[in-house]
């Protein structure tokens, strides 16, 4: 199983349009953050968690030339603002994209790219497969077992997802012990960390290092970071051992 981290950072990326700051102004390219997905491969498949704004530029950068479905853990733009430009794999797959997501995230899709659902579809609009999904309940793509976990990103409810002994969870700020039980036991979880500070829907650093100290996982990494959280070299000295910072490229085996 290979995990590519395809972008780390928040809905207005790393650096941030306008920002002066110096985790904005740094030449650390692990302080360059797209918007958050990642690329899972394994038993011959490949499949992309959320597919944000810089979904062409991600693949491009990683050379991907095939995928085949998206896993969405919600509908806001920052995690599915990209789906128009899966018209590439439309056209070298010769078949529309299977997209998984809930039934209240297809909804969302169908209103943001009218374009691609209308009986009267667009000329060259993109095509999208949609598959529902549902908290608890496993799923199969590609022979790969994929099961929904269950969390809340502030009101709103969102998925993350469990292969094998991974987990990736985004965008959250809570999780109940019914998704608690389903992350026992892993290898490696993936968990949103904002920044230190307090926000009303994201996990800040120290939550979520809290829910990874009683999840006990052997390794976890961060994603979903802001400018705010601070300079990759001088955050990483100081997260306790088997936590790390995640960044745009770094590929997990």
């Amino acid at each position: 199983m290979r995990l590519t981290f395809l972008g780390t950072g928040t809905s207005q990326g790393v650096p941030m349009v306008g920002c002066r700051c110096r985790v904005c102004r740094s030449t650390d390219p692990r302080d360059k953050r797209l918007r958050t997905a990642a690329l899972l491969e394994l038993d011959g498949a490949t499949l992309m968690i959320d597919a944000g704004p810089d979904f062409r530029t991600q693949l491009l950068r990683e050379d991907v030339a095939r995928l085949d479905a998206i896993l969405l853990t919600h509908e806001h733009t920052d995690h599915t603002g990209g789906l128009d430009d899966v018209r590439a794999f439309n056209h070298f797959m010769r078949c529309p994209m299977p997209v998984y997501a809930e039934e209240r995230v297809q909804q969302a899709l169908r209103r943001t790219f009218a374009y691609a659902f209308g009986a009267q579809r667009y000329p060259g609009a993109p095509q999208i497969a949609q598959h529902t999904i549902r908290e608890g309940q496993a799923f199969e793509v590609q022979g790969v077992r994929v099961t929904p976990v269950r969390a809340m990103h502030a009101q709103l409810p969102v998925l993350g997802f469990r292969v094998k002994n991974l987990a990736y969870i985004t965008d959250a700020n809570f999780v109940g012990s019914e998704a608690k039980q389903q992350l026992r036991g892993l290898d490696v979880l993936v968990l949103n960390a904002l920044r230190r500070e307090p926000h009303v829907s994201h996990f800040t650093l120290g939550e979520a290092l809290q829910l990874i100290a009683e999840l006990k996982p052997a390794k976890a990494y961060l994603t979903h970071i802001s400018h705010q959280m601070g300079l990759h070299a001088e955050v990483q000295p100081s997260l306790p051992h088997g936590v790390a910072l995640a960044y745009d490229g770094l590929m997990l085996e």
